[in-house]
């Protein structure tokens, strides 16, 4: 690993910045969470009626949005490192904004997977762009508190989903969407590329090489144990809480809960949660202490989820909070991952980690979905989740501690 020297912005650019990567993913949460929010009801104005259709499309598209946020994960990332921070951030805002325009406009289920999956493209770009670039304008004692902003902004998107979506119908609140990205490109101008990215560049170090990961067994262990250790995050958003309508069913609740209000308590419990974590982080001096406290009681709290039949929808929806607030280590894991790694790799595995973690949850829908016809849908979860859990706890024993860690470096 070589040192680099470099300038840091001013302290507006820099908070400016910060703004600018919040309200980014403000918007990417908006979109990414839009389709989990609106699945019943747009199958339904697509012609979708039966319980069978709705949760076979349902997983059929939220899989494929998955799959683009994979694949859109390696192409942002490496950019991200070739062409810079700035390059990838509006990009990719750009791109997801014109899909979930077009979204609002489908006629079919067959354009609905298609656009579901240029939009997992786009949506792959944003957060691991956006936090690449905080971390590196800012300083190594105060970056924590820039992500936590990034993230608790950020998350509220989602809320803001549930929200319009419930107030102007699911064709509308894509076309709001679409349109809240294309505006934010408007504030592009005043933003601070990194500096650190520039001087690798004049440098002329390998940039964005995704082969430098897979053939050191050090670094390929490290990205491995970030991506396991952030699964649990995604088991509860994309199984438990999106999915909720089928597991209100399987609990016997006398109301069945709504997706789109269940989305916006975990959503509001995450924004709490991504605080909280970020704020306890910069108190303890420690990222590997808050993984393992929020993974434990995450755990917790989705065994309580599973087990709990006859809830009333207001517990219920109580209870999506608080595993929401227990999913709140997502900001801290992703920081983490950024702090591993050098300059001239940060923005492809803190652009591909995330991704990647989504995109898990296509393997973790399947084995949920293998093991629901002999074990029922609670069972079925349930092992899966023990799984998940038991693996994430596991990384954060892999990985080393890196707050305050100096970015300052490149790998070699």
């Amino acid at each position: 690993m070589q040192s680099l020297s470099t300038s840091q912005p001013s302290s507006k650019k820099i908070w400016i910045t910060v703004m600018v990567a919040a309200l980014g993913y403000f918007v990417d949460i908006y979109d990414l969470l839009l389709f989990s929010i609106i699945r019943i009801d747009s199958l339904k104005g697509l012609g979708y009626t039966s319980d069978k259709d709705i949760e076979n499309y349902g997983h059929l598209l939220i899989n494929t949005q998955m799959i683009g946020l994979l694949l859109g994960g390696i192409l942002w990332g490496t950019l991200g490192d070739k062409k810079g921070r700035l390059s990838v951030l509006f990009g990719s805002i750009i791109t997801y904004s014109l899909a979930n325009i077009a979204n609002g406009f489908v006629q079919n289920i067959e354009q609905y997977v298609v656009l579901r999956f240029i939009a997992g493209i786009g949506l792959a770009g944003e957060l691991g762009a956006g936090i690449t670039l905080v971390n590196e304008i800012m300083s190594k004692e105060k970056r924590g508190y820039g992500v936590t902003i990034v993230a608790s902004v950020g998350l509220l998107g989602a809320v803001f989903a549930s929200v319009l979506s419930q107030e102007f119908g699911w064709r509308p609140a894509y076309w709001i969407g679409g349109g809240m990205g294309v505006a934010l490109l408007l504030l592009r101008v005043g933003v601070a590329e990194s500096g650190l990215f520039g001087k690798a560049k004049e440098e002329g170090v390998k940039l964005g090489s995704f082969s430098m990961i897979l053939t050191n067994s050090k670094r390929l262990k490290t990205y491995l144990s970030s991506i396991l250790c952030t699964i649990p995050v995604w088991y509860v958003i994309g199984l438990l809480v999106t999915f909720c309508k089928e597991f209100g069913q399987a609990l016997a609740m006398p109301e069945i809960p709504k997706p789109a209000i269940a989305i916006l308590f975990a959503y509001a419990g995450l924004s709490v949660g991504d605080m909280a974590s970020g704020i306890i982080s910069q108190w303890t001096h420690s990222r590997k202490k808050v993984q393992y406290g929020f993974i434990g009681l995450g755990a917790i709290m989705s065994v309580v989820y599973l087990t709990s039949s006859h809830l009333s929808l207001e517990v219920f929806y109580g209870l999506c909070f608080v595993l929401g607030v227990f999913s709140g280590y997502w900001v801290i894991s992703i920081t983490s991952v950024s702090e591993h790694f050098g300059t001239n790799l940060r923005a492809t595995v803190t652009t591909t980690v995330p991704n990647f973690v989504r995109g898990s949850f296509v393997l973790v829908d399947i084995c949920y979905n293998l093991l629901k016809e002999p074990l029922g849908k609670i069972q079925s979860a349930m092992w899966v989740g023990a799984v998940v859990f038991i693996l994430a706890i596991w990384a954060v024993t892999q990985l080393e501690e890196t707050f305050g860690k100096d970015l300052n470096f490149q790998e070699s």
